[in-house]
């Protein structure tokens, strides 16, 4: 192992990289936008966090440098010292905030970009590297949904940039806004049904004339309105004895749509590759242990695709030197002593303030 103990670190060029007509795009946030549709599929609670608690791990976790040695047997991990973009990517912007980014990007589109903005002097790799949103860039030679490689065609709010200077993640996971389509618009459409009941002020119901001379159409409608209207003000009505109120014999619960709701909520936690109860949904024989089975299961059934998706492509030879590899530290996040010392105790040894 003593040929890995000495590493030369390359010197990093002086000044970012000078691109096509596309790069003067990149950084120019005004020009920045999230997508309609991913906008629309955050605003759904399940979706909203699906996304949040794989993110806010895979942001948290930090990375790691190594190479592998033949030991005559198995294959070695020798650490290395990691390159300075292993750390920051960006360096005008935290590490949680890069990858978290670059995540949510995997998970709603398929794929993520990542643009090079520097690179080492000594063997032009690169050293640093902004995030493109996923909702701005467009491929022509590939329209999706399934991407099917690397594109040779990269454009940035519709203008060209070099796909040399971009590192392309493709998941292994359809993207959610295409596989779940049909289910994110069955489960808006049970809530905007559920929110058109929730603006009634009373119990639903309608006005029966009961007798004088009878209304016309024009004449009940503007009656049932200004009933409606004065119910939003005051919760005391007064009627004739001409009129009388009747409630509908419904159950609320039924014109809320709670078990369609509920039926629905599951389908996207499957969707979105999430353990129902993660995201606080009840399911008959779903149990867990503690805290560190519940990270294990975040980790093992949502989280794994996307980190060795993320994983894979910084260790591709446009990034490192074949023979080198980068990984996420899971390990401090899966230990049950990495979140709290006073966790594993128990209650009475918990020290009081």
């Amino acid at each position: 192992m003593a040929f890995f103990n000495r590493r030369v670190t390359g010197q990093f060029s002086s000044a970012p990289l000078q691109a096509a007509a596309g790069a003067s795009q990149v950084g120019n946030f005004f020009s920045y936008s999230v997508g309609a549709t991913e906008l629309r599929a955050l605003q759904n609670p399940v979706i909203s966090r699906s996304r949040d608690l794989i993110a806010s791990m895979i942001g948290s976790l930090e990375l790691k440098q190594y190479q592998k040695q033949w030991t005559g047997e198995n294959y070695e991990e020798v650490y290395i010292p990691n390159e300075t973009w292993m750390d920051r990517p960006d360096p005008k912007v935290t590490r949680n905030f890069f990858f978290a980014n670059l995540f949510s990007d995997l998970f709603f589109y398929g794929r993520c970009f990542a643009y090079v903005t520097l690179r080492n002097a000594s063997d032009n790799r690169p050293a640093a590297f902004t995030w493109l949103p996923a909702a701005n860039v467009s491929t022509p030679n590939q329209a999706g949904p399934q991407w099917f490689g690397p594109a040779d065609e990269i454009e940035f709010n519709g203008i060209s940039i070099n796909p040399a200077d971009v590192v392309m993640g493709l998941s292994p996971i359809m993207g959610l806004l295409y596989s779940g389509a049909r289910a994110l618009t069955i489960s808006e459409r049970l809530e905007e049904s559920a929110a058109r009941f929730a603006q009634n002020e009373i119990a639903a119901g309608y006005l029966q004339q009961k007798g004088g001379e009878p209304m016309t159409a024009d004449e009940l409608g503007e009656l049932a309105a200004g009933w409606a209207q004065a119910r939003r003000s005051n919760a005391i009505g007064a009627l004739n004895e001409y009129v009388e109120y009747k409630e509908f014999s419904s159950d609320p619960s039924k014109l809320q749509l709670v078990e369609g709701r509920q039926h629905q909520d599951l389908n996207l936690s499957r969707i979105a590759n999430i353990p129902p109860y993660l995201l606080g949904i009840s399911t008959a024989g779903m149990t867990y242990q503690n805290a560190q089975q519940a990270r294990q299961d975040l980790y093992l059934f949502g989280a794994k695709p996307y980190i060795d998706c993320l994983e894979q492509t910084f260790s591709m030879d446009n990034v490192l030197p074949r023979g080198r590899y980068v990984e996420f530290d899971v390990s401090s996040y899966l230990l049950d002593n990495a979140i709290s010392p006073n966790m594993k105790r128990a209650p009475e040894e918990v020290p009081s303030a």
